[in-house]
């Protein structure tokens, strides 16, 4: 018979210091989306995840953190299951893109914006954004162009950095400017026109 540790297990195993964990991490962005980053604290995060702000400075020092650490395990968590490449290159670029569009637009889109302002006068927390969060899609995005380069259904007759900016760099746009949607038709869009800028006739001209 196994035993366990009052205090310590939750449903399905699952440790209850990491249900807490998990739980605070989504009631951040939930907040930010709902309230905006600015309006967000430590106190409403604790009060809305149900748990008390020891709990939560026992594993982060500020807002910032929780929201920064809440966006990466997003990525690290969630994305990687709902994402899987095909080997069709474009269709996976535009997979890519409208998945995390839809998180900008319903989970993460105020969070990012809030934390790349405070980013702006806070070089380490740049660092980091640009490291854990930003860096990684830029990379899976221009590591799939590269694949269709190889295959030879894309050619890089543009800078493939170039291309990956374009890409994120309208979503942030945006996101920033809120002028337009970020949604599946954009990624459609972008798709089509990497598709014109990678395409294998453009070396001929």
């Amino acid at each position: 018979m196994s035993c366990k540790v009052p205090g310590m297990v939750g449903t399905r195993g699952r440790p209850r210091s990491e249900e807490a964990r998990i739980a605070i991490l989504k009631t951040a962005l939930r907040l930010c989306e709902r309230d905006g980053y600015q309006q967000v604290t430590i106190k409403a995060i604790a009060d809305e995840a149900g748990v008390g702000r020891q709990t939560v400075y026992r594993w982060w020092p500020d807002k910032t953190e929780v929201v920064l650490d809440a966006l990466l395990d997003l990525t690290e968590r969630e994305l990687p299951q709902m994402f899987h490449e095909t080997g069709d290159t474009l269709r996976d670029v535009e997979a890519i893109l409208r998945l995390t569009f839809d998180y900008s637009q319903r989970i993460t889109g105020r969070a990012l914006v809030g934390v790349m302002a405070d980013a702006q006068s806070d070089p380490e927390l740049s660092k980091r954004l640009q490291g854990m969060v930003i860096g990684p899609r830029r990379a899976a995005l221009r590591d799939i162009l590269r694949r269709g380069v190889e295959a030879g259904t894309l050619a890089e007759s543009v800078p493939l950095s170039l291309v990956v900016d374009f890409a994120w760099g309208t979503m942030w746009y945006r996101l920033l400017s809120r002028h337009a949607p970020i949604n599946a038709a954009l990624a459609k869009e972008i798709t089509d026109a990497v598709a014109l800028m990678l395409s294998p006739g453009t070396l001929d001209h």
